[in-house]
């Protein structure tokens, strides 16, 4: 009974093309008993159909309004989606995915550094590993740039945090 904003109406309405009421305000109209109060019966025919129609474009505006959202939708979360652009010969990291729900404090969520040799359409990445030579193809998302002088720096602050015993 609860307005969906994806599809702009309640599910209730979608179905039975009526608003949904408590027991005491339900006013149910059954094709019998039209036929027992020996009423026009081509004139009611006329009226389900017309019924029936108008359930059809209760539905294509509801479809219709659930496209619309989804776009809109799309557009959001593609703008947060961060763009990476990988060029050949290029040093990256690849994610861990065996740590990723079991990762240990100490252990990286990155492996590599892995160089970059081909680049295919649709986000998948040709990479070259230095340890064992072998070459991979791989999601580019799950590939971050691989910088050395975060690397450099990182070690030079671990030497000069670290105190000397003379």
């Amino acid at each position: 009974m609860a307005y969906k904003t994806p599809i702009g109406i309640t599910f209730y309405r979608l179905v039975y093309d009526k608003a949904c009421h408590l027991l005491i305000e339900i006013e149910h109209k059954a094709y019998w008993d039209v036929k027992k109060c020996n009423m026009n019966l081509a004139q009611i025919d006329e009226q389900k159909l017309l019924e029936l129609q108008g359930l059809k474009e209760l539905r294509l505006e509801a479809y219709e309004n659930s496209r619309i959202y989804k776009e809109k939708i799309k557009l959001f979360h593609d703008r947060m989606l961060i763009r990476k652009d990988f060029k050949v010969f290029q040093k990256v990291l690849l994610f861990n995915s065996h740590l990723q729900f079991m990762h240990g404090k100490l252990k990286s969520k990155w492996l590599g550094p892995f160089k970059i040799t081909n680049i295919f359409p649709h986000g998948v990445v040709e990479i070259w590993s230095f340890d064992i030579e072998k070459v991979f193809k791989v999601n580019g998302h799950w590939l971050k740039v691989f910088n050395e002088w975060e690397v450099d720096s990182a070690c030079s602050s671990l030497v000069l945090a670290l105190p000397s015993y003379s």
